[in-house]
């Protein structure tokens, strides 16, 4: 096999039809976009109009809630204040809360807080003063000797 014999397989391609080249072609006058109006321009379609039909997005139903104003929460796992700690860049010995976390380069920015995660290990005994903490977290703390104070408003029971 040489490079001049390669070629494709026959019906792989097919020739571009050239549109409104005259009656001739079969494709001339409107190029087989039907008669005038909106579908018959470039760039415009009516995009999810089923022709009276009530439409798809319309058909199925409104799901879900999306809170006005939601709280941005940086989630810090147990593994990446001991590894803070570990490099120095923590102290133990004073509280940990959001400042001490952006200081240390654990988080880049405050946001509305910080969750502790329970993920990883934590072998200092550590306070923490944070927005939110998982109870995993909460109990690997509190298992090394540490405490966990938390900033959020306790959550409202739910109604009904």
């Amino acid at each position: 096999m040489k490079l001049n014999d390669i070629k494709d397989n026959d019906g792989a391609t097919k020739a571009r039809i050239r549109v409104g080249r005259g009656i001739g072609s079969g494709k001339g006058k409107q190029a087989g976009r039907g008669g005038k109006g909106q579908t018959a321009r470039s760039g415009v379609r009516i995009k999810g109009f089923e022709g009276g039909q009530m439409p798809l997005y319309r058909r199925l139903p409104k799901r879900g809630f999306n809170p006005p104003s939601p709280l941005h929460l940086n989630e810090v796992n147990l593994g990446r204040v001991q590894a803070a700690i570990d490099a120095g860049k923590l102290d133990a010995a004073k509280p940990i809360d959001v400042a001490a976390l952006v200081e240390a380069g654990v988080v880049t920015r405050a946001r509305d807080g910080v969750k502790i995660l329970g993920k990883g290990e934590l072998k200092a005994k550590a306070e923490f003063e944070v927005f939110r903490a998982s109870k995993s977290a909460v109990e690997a703390i509190e298992k090394a000797g540490g405490s966990v104070k938390t900033l959020a408003p306790p959550a409202a029971p739910a109604a009904g």
